[in-house]
């Protein structure tokens, strides 16, 4: 009988294990399958262009997998049953149940409303296409002066709100920072920063928390009015609770506690990767949940399904963050090197060079989705037995 893996979630993360996956272990041994909920790869770094109007092309995953021997099921999970190693999903075809024997969780994150009264019945976000959509739509009924609230100064923020004052500059757009906009860049990145968002016209409210959002304002902590036709919440990110239902141990977070190598220190069977994995950097702090903790954290992951299922040593790939690439329109950007504490560097790559940068980056990325078995090896890895993967390492 074959051995069973199933990937739940088809991003970033979830996209790239499997093929991997697919690339480098035997079809003769091995059966993988992608859960994902819709049919397409959807490029979250790119949904805020999507929700001011911008058209962008989204690829089908079933043309994304053909010819690859990767098995779609296009369904929503329900449900994580690790004791029993089996999977609940619905979609067009009902409900129904995945047997696996290698089970990788990708299902990534979602917009983390922190109990904010309002937040879920009249703001939006663009953490998921049908969310960005609902977005687009609503903000191609604003005329001229129509107000645009964005809430937290992470990078989603930074970038939502700047895309949109670039690409309607017929709206007024503001941002609400609970802190000081940029803080943790360098003196002259946050120069750059600032003078981005007076060119584009964003007004920034810095030190202001929001602690409640209503169909045309929000309300911040010291009971100041902020006019929002349209409130964008961008103030964080929350894991799905199907893990910690499931009994997979997690962190606080909800995100699943894995050791150096992206296992489940509760079940062995189950690796995380991308957002849904509580995972230690090489600083000893929790990588944050982002594009690149997802192919770091990804390729752990295959590397060490790949190791134990062929007898192998297990690698240890770097878990080590870099910097932060923030785009601030179409034309401008920031490239922020960190240093191993996560600390900002003095230099940055800021403006057209640093736009292009970060194009070239989204350009891969997606071309690396659309070619998930390019470099294919013409042997691929059998199988070792139950005995040879028994004695394993992992690496140094």
């Amino acid at each position: 009988m074959k051995h069973r893996i199933v990937v739940l979630g088809a991003g970033y993360a979830g996209a790239f294990a499997a093929g991997n996956l697919a690339r480098r272990l035997s079809p003769a041994d091995t059966e993988i399958t992608v859960v994902n909920a819709v049919p397409d790869f959807v490029e979250r770094m790119r949904l805020h262009q999507l929700a001011i109007g911008q058209d962008l092309a989204f690829r089908k995953l079933a043309d994304i997998f053909a010819g690859t021997g990767v098995r779609l099921r296009l369904a929503r999970v329900t449900g994580v049953d690790p004791e029993h190693r089996t999977v609940a999903v619905t979609g067009e075809d009902g409900d129904g149940e995945l047997a696996y024997d290698t089970l990788l969780y990708a299902l990534g994150s979602s917009v983390a409303h922190h109990g904010v009264p309002g937040v879920a019945e009249y703001a939006f976000d663009v953490t998921g296409r049908s969310s960005a959509l609902r977005l687009r739509e609503r903000l191609a009924g604003l005329g001229e002066g129509g107000t645009v609230l964005v809430v937290g100064e992470g990078l989603t923020g930074i970038e939502t709100a700047t895309e949109f004052a670039e690409s309607r500059p017929d709206l007024s757009v503001a941002l609400a920072a609970r802190g000081e906009l940029g803080a943790w860049l360098s003196p002259k990145a946050r120069r750059h920063l600032r003078l981005a968002f007076d060119r584009l016209g964003v007004t920034v409210h810095e030190h202001t928390g929001i602690e409640a959002v209503e169909p045309t304002r929000a309300i911040a902590a010291d009971g100041t009015s902020i006019p929002a036709d349209v409130t964008v919440w961008s103030a964080g990110f929350a894991v799905h609770p199907i893990a910690a239902a499931s009994g997979l141990e997690v962190a606080e977070t909800g995100q699943i506690v894995v050791d150096r190598t992206m296992r489940s220190v509760s079940h062995p069977d189950v690796y995380a990767a991308g957002d849904c994995a509580y995972a230690i950097g090489e600083n000893g702090r929790p990588l944050p949940m982002s594009c690149a903790s997802a192919g770091y954290t990804n390729m752990q992951a295959t590397a060490a399904i790949i190791a134990r299922l062929t007898g192998s040593e297990v690698p240890t790939t770097g878990l080590k963050y870099h910097g932060n690439h923030i785009s601030l329109g179409r034309r401008d950007a920031i490239f922020q090197m960190v240093d191993g504490d996560v600390r900002s560097k003095s230099w940055y790559l800021g403006g057209k060079a640093a736009a292009r940068l970060k194009s070239g980056v989204l350009k891969t990325a997606g071309w690396g989705i659309a070619h998930p078995t390019f470099g294919m090896p013409k042997r691929k890895r059998r199988l070792a037995t139950a005995s040879d993967r028994s004695g394993v390492r992992v690496a140094a």
